[in-house]
């Protein structure tokens, strides 16, 4: 039965209408698993010796912020770990029963990449251990126990998935308890170190862990097995209409009409909304690379200027026209302009761009020069990110279902692993810009470059929209045909 399964989603892979796109992401996203293994294996062999030269105690050390890894896994587990998707109601109607199909489900999480890159990490820190003369039995325990815990972030990732603004809770939480530690109110290493020692000096404390998982695994199989009914988990519920006349938009014609359109969509949505609050979340980026002794390259403050001021743009933008797939048939059997089209959306871009700019004013603690960084990554942004992002959707041919978050097996993400890869390109021309103008004269000339740059895309933004809508006209029928796929 589970042969038959992996068949079907082959066929699926290989029938889909974005198989060639599908497929090179699918191998961009080998190379950069390859890079992290070997990131991660370095660390784990790497971690007990350089400890070791600092006079600590490697095992005590590590145990001391395993806290802060699994609270990282799990955040980026909630952020980029797709739930597997299979197509439901065709297979309700064949003779599978239904703990197998939930039991293939949870078994293509458990094989997900974000399980066995822990691997890397873990088995050569724990092979170390037993090297260096470690207890035997110990080690072993306390490895088992880690691997409960990272299977533990998979069921969670799961379960919390299918709640509404979990991440953005998760990820304040997290920052309030570092900000505690780091400005010495209170310490959590203090308590769940102990625990972590616990499991390597105390045997039986690996029970715990272990039992954590079981019981996760029986509350994630039971939960998408009541949900797999075509009345339950797999119907849409329907809520009370509100009408929004947004009459005001009426004085810009066809582009407002498009304009009430999108601000419908977000606001009643819950993966539309959820993608604005991510974007909000970019805002705060700059911490990173802004603050002093932060130990990061000069060059990369104009990357942290095009994030802070492009959130929208990252996330929103990165999705056009995928959030009008559901009706985008409809729309094309019109008389619409694709260039009237385009332009609502690029405006969108362009208002949520110079909002993001005023709200990052905060920066203005590190000094103009910071916040000139930002101003101009916003002047680019708005010049030639915008228009990239616009020509990414017309290859991108990845519907989006408004309703998937309320679905069990559903998409839950409001932001994935390919729309981040397809955002590399329009990071590493600004960087070889500001780079350029950085080893010509200084970083103002750098700076100056990027802001030139933006200009010119704003300037030439009319021929650049003509030559877009000639590439979505090409592919028009191309994409129809995509979103008419819905497994």
């Amino acid at each position: 039965m589970i042969l038959k399964f992996l068949y079907l989603e082959w066929k699926a892979f290989t029938r889909s209408a974005s198989f060639g796109t599908n497929l090179a992401l699918k191998i961009i996203l080998g190379f950069v698993s390859v890079l992290y293994t070997g990131i991660f294996l370095m660390a784990g062999i790497g971690a007990f010796y350089g400890l070791q030269q600092m006079h600590l105690d490697p095992l005590q050390e590590v145990n001391k912020y395993l806290i802060y890894y699994f609270l990282l896994d799990l955040g980026i587990r909630l952020l980029l770990q797709k739930i597997p998707v299979m197509n439901i109601r065709p297979l309700l109607s064949l003779p599978f029963t239904r703990p197998t199909i939930v039991n293939f489900s949870i078994g293509k999480t458990m094989l997900s990449f974000f399980n066995f890159l822990h691997v890397f990490f873990f088995l050569p820190f724990s092979i170390v251990l037993l090297v260096e003369g470690y207890d035997v039995l110990s080690v072993m325990l306390w490895h088992l126990a880690m691997a409960a815990l990272v299977y533990s972030n998979n069921f969670l990732n799961i379960i919390l998935t299918n709640k509404d603004n979990v991440f953005t809770i998760f990820l304040a939480a997290v920052v309030i308890i570092a900000g505690f530690q780091y400005y010495h109110y209170f310490n959590i290493t203090d308590y769940t170190s102990v625990f972590f020692d616990g499991l390597f000096h105390t045997r039986w404390m690996f029970l715990f862990p272990v039992l954590a998982l079981l019981g996760l695994y029986y509350y994630t199989f039971t939960y998408l097995k009541i949900n797999l009914y075509l009345d339950a988990g797999l119907s849409t519920k329907h809520e009370i209409a509100k009408t929004e006349d947004l009459t005001w938009l009426n004085q810009f014609g066809t582009l407002g009409t498009f304009l009430k359109n999108d601000i419908k969509l977000i606001k009643r949505n819950k993966r539309s909304r959820t993608t604005v609050v991510m974007s909000i979340l970019f805002l705060f980026y700059g911490f990173i690379f802004f603050r002093e002794n932060s130990g990061q390259p000069e060059i990369m403050r104009i990357f942290a200027g095009i994030f802070v001021s492009g959130g929208f743009l990252f996330t929103f933008g990165q999705f056009v026209p995928s959030w009008d797939s559901s009706y985008y048939p409809l729309m094309m059997s019109q008389n619409i302009s694709y260039k009237g089209y385009l332009s609502s959306k690029w405006w969108l871009i362009v208002i949520a761009t110079f909002i993001s700019t005023i709200l990052s004013s905060f920066y203005l603690i590190y000094g103009w020069q910071v916040y000139l960084t930002i101003v101009v990554g916003a002047i680019y942004n708005i010049g030639v990110n915008s228009h990239l992002v616009l020509l990414g959707g017309a290859f991108t041919k990845t519907p989006i279902d408004l309703q998937s978050t309320k679905g069990a097996f559903g998409d839950k993400k409001a932001f994935n692993t390919s729309a981040m890869l397809l955002s590399l390109p329009k990071l590493l021309l600004p960087i070889l810009l500001y780079w350029a103008g950085s080893s010509i004269l200084n970083f103002n000339l750098g700076l100056a470059f990027v802001a030139i740059a933006g200009v010119l895309g704003f300037a030439f933004r009319d021929k650049v929209f003509s030559k877009i809508e000639k590439i979505y006209k090409t592919e028009k029928y191309k994409t129809i045909d995509a979103y008419k796929q819905k497994s």
